[in-house]
């Protein structure tokens, strides 16, 4: 058996890795599957991934921009899900009721993250600059601490985060939607080394998410009951997060584009010496999902 150590955060945007090793999708295709899900977040798994703490690893596709930017050997397989989770939560009692207020105000964000783009973005299109505003780097475990103890007067995060904040602080705080209808991309990355290595091992990889993808479909009710099970969720937070989520696997010309924006959006704020937008084609290894799933890649240009 090929043995592979996937590195990624505890939450429900990784389902399909959870459900093919669950129902023994990964060993009945030739994979012994260790899991870390300790990390704090997808960027946090994926810097270890470079430093080889483990073979591969899930995030949101700016980590691929930074790597890219930076000249790093890293390959994108697939995204798993695309999502819509993000909020920005403020709290009213610090005199926040529309995004002017935000000016002069603390927000927490795990910064080097699509949340940290996610927020910079939104702040532009509202007419606030990064330099009205105070960023406070907020990793999701921190982020209810951070905000109901007042180190912060807002902070971008996601479920279940969300509901415990409304829960404890209640009428004080709104819930503002910090994504403006831009989905974020879960995408699985591995190095360019491994890919050369062991080629062979990426097509049962695949296969055996594509088999948890057939299943979230057709026994949705029990992916929920996997899920909640394996993450220790609440009825009330899965509820809550689970429409947020499509799952499936794919490689399409929208992920290409999200990380062209995100890559305009860092050259536009200093975030990068370089001023050119990379290729994305070049991080992208489309042959195991051409293999097992060939309609989901829809890139233009491969």
């Amino acid at each position: 058996m090929e043995t592979i150590t996937i590195g990624m955060e505890p939450t429900a945007v990784n389902s399909l890795i959870y459900i093919a090793q669950e129902q023994g999708y990964f060993q009945a295709n030739g994979l012994a599957i260790t899991i870390r899900d300790d990390y704090a977040s997808g960027a946090a798994a994926s810097e270890k991934m470079m430093e080889g703490e483990v073979d591969m690893a899930t995030t949101a596709e700016l980590f691929i921009v930074r790597q890219a930017f930076a000249g790093e050997d890293i390959v994108t397989l697939a995204s798993i899900d695309n999502f819509m989770h993000m909020k920005l939560l403020v709290r009213k009692d610090r005199g926040i009721q529309d995004t002017s207020d935000l000016k002069g105000k603390r927000i927490g964000v795990p910064v080097k993250t699509s949340a940290d783009f996610m927020l910079g973005r939104f702040l532009d299109l509202n007419g606030v600059s990064h330099n009205e505003v105070t960023i406070v780097d907020v990793q999701a475990p921190k982020a209810v601490d951070a905000i109901t103890n007042g180190e912060v007067d807002a902070v971008v995060t996601w479920q279940p985060n969300v509901i415990t904040i409304q829960e404890q602080l209640g009428d004080e705080v709104s819930v503002w939607d910090v994504q403006n209808g831009q989905p974020m991309y879960c995408v699985f990355i591995t190095t360019g080394d491994l890919v050369q290595s062991h080629s062979d091992m990426f097509d049962p990889l695949l296969r055996s998410l594509t088999q948890a993808e057939g299943y979230v479909i057709r026994n949705p009710d029990q992916a929920k009951d996997l899920i909640r099970s394996r993450l220790g969720y609440e009825d009330t937070y899965l509820n809550a997060l689970w429409p947020d989520y499509q799952f499936g696997l794919s490689l399409d010309q929208s992920l290409i584009l999200a990380m062209e924006d995100e890559a305009r959006w860092m050259i536009g704020n200093n975030l990068t010496t370089e001023k050119t937008v990379p290729n994305f084609l070049d991080y992208i290894y489309a042959d195991a999902l051409i293999s097992v799933k060939p309609e989901a890649v829809r890139i233009i240009g491969r």
